[in-house]
């Protein structure tokens, strides 16, 4: 009988109660405004010869959305701007 009642206590102390938390709600990243066709002429115009975060600004979004929207358009930096810079 003495066994059984150590057996139970073990038993009973490796019970770890956990502590409830509260889930959080999955949140949506909102999606980024549409690219306007004023907006996509002003890209097309000063990426080029400007630096990315210039532009950027100008448009008044983030660099890496400025840096997608010009590869997906196939925009690259001009010869002579990448020279001024020391870079071609």
């Amino acid at each position: 009988m003495a066994k059984k009642k150590v057996a139970k206590k073990k038993a009973k102390k490796k019970v770890v109660k956990k502590k409830a938390t509260k889930k959080k709600k999955a949140t949506k990243k909102k999606a980024a405004p549409g690219w306007t066709k004023a907006e996509v002429s002003l890209l097309r115009k000063e990426f080029p010869s400007n630096p990315t975060s210039k532009v950027a600004k100008k448009l008044k979004r983030k660099t890496d959305a400025v840096k997608k929207k010009a590869s997906r358009m196939g925009l690259k930096k001009a010869k002579s701007y990448l020279k001024k810079l020391g870079r071609a």
